[in-house]
């Protein structure tokens, strides 16, 4: 059988770059050299774009232009390498927010992921909370405005957020991922650190009450027509919530799989993924989070990811794994999609 040619993107232009680089170490180690011819195109933080092959480097780009349908290397020996399936391990923006799936739409070739109206539907979480409300979906009470109109109005927007929350709440910034960004305030003071520190991420910030309860996250695989969801599972974080340092720096979280919940609980869950998932028009995958409140048990979905961490203790492959997947046969799975969502 005639190997496929796989481009591996990773790295860039992003907050979650370093991120990106600890998935794709994990991916290359489980793709399947017998059945894959494995390109690895690192995009750097400044946003250039290398062929590695080994310890060289090499400028290259993906074309747009489909009927080159694949790479373009520039330097010593400009060449074009045509290329079957791209799969983009990419965190945050340029990554998962549907830039970087436009191009990869212009070019023709099938990729492994959300095309891009979900990437960016998800991405953004203003727009999520909005698209979800009118599917009837529970979800955290939430407002979000524009930076600039917290420069010219701060205490407007602080005395609308005082007068709409009790505290605890989280500051967010709407176009951001692996909580980079994030605050927990417990009081009014901490508003202004709080926004200031997200408007670094994004020019569009949301505002979300606290929920009391159980973090759980379910994994999502399918084209829309024949999603599954995964078990669940769940975070019992040792910050004060699972921040950016609790889960790729410290590494001192515990992961319950499945989640200590009831049965019933989980089903719903695990229907609500899934509606979710199709709502949005994802395909190919997503990682759907949700918190199980205190005393009632509510279900009330957080957000979507359409590219998870794909890191050796990321929750989305460990999922699958306790579904009775490998690692690789997962890889394999998502490499399938994309050529069936291609027609291919």
């Amino acid at each position: 059988m005639k190997k496929r040619s796989i481009a591996v993107l990773f790295g860039g232009k992003s907050s979650e770059h370093e991120v990106s680089l600890m998935s794709a170490q994990s991916v290359f180690d489980n793709l399947d050299p017998e059945k894959y011819d494995i390109y690895k195109v690192f995009i750097s933080k400044e946003g250039r774009w290398f062929l590695r092959s080994g310890e060289k480097e090499e400028p290259a780009f993906l074309s747009p232009d489909p009927t080159v349908h694949g790479l373009a290397v520039l330097g010593e020996c400009p060449r074009t390498i045509p290329i079957d399936c791209v799969f983009p391990v990419l965190h945050g923006k340029n990554g998962e927010d549907g830039t970087l799936q436009g191009l990869l739409t212009l070019s023709g070739i099938p990729y492994v992921g959300c095309d891009t109206e979900a990437s960016a539907l998800c991405m953004d979480k203003a727009v999520t909370h909005s698209l979800l409300t009118a599917a009837g979906i529970e979800q955290a009470h939430y407002l979000w405005f524009y930076a600039d109109r917290f420069d010219c109005a701060p205490d407007t927007i602080k005395n609308k957020i005082c007068a709409r929350f009790d505290f605890p709440i989280f500051v967010k910034p709407a176009n951001a991922g692996s909580s980079v960004g994030v605050s927990r305030v417990d009081s009014p003071e901490g508003l202004d650190e709080a926004i200031r520190k997200a408007m670094k991420e994004d020019g569009k910030i949301l505002v979300e009450e606290g929920i009391r309860g159980q973090e759980v996250e379910c994994a999502v695989l399918g084209n829309r027509q024949d999603a599954q969801a995964s078990i669940v599972g769940e975070i019992g974080a040792s910050a004060e919530f699972y921040d950016y340092d609790d889960k790729y720096v410290n590494g001192t979280s515990q992961l319950y799989i499945p989640a200590r919940i009831p049965e019933e609980v989980s089903g719903k869950i695990r229907e609500t993924a899934v509606r979710a998932y199709r709502w949005l028009g994802c395909s190919g995958l997503a990682r759907v989070d949700f918190f199980v409140t205190e005393g009632e048990q509510k279900v009330v979905l957080n957000e979507l990811n359409t590219l998870p961490g794909f890191t050796s203790i990321s929750m989305y492959p460990k999922l699958w794994m306790a579904m009775g997947y490998t690692y690789g046969q997962l890889l394999d799975r998502l490499i399938e999609l994309a050529f069936s969502r291609a027609g291919q």
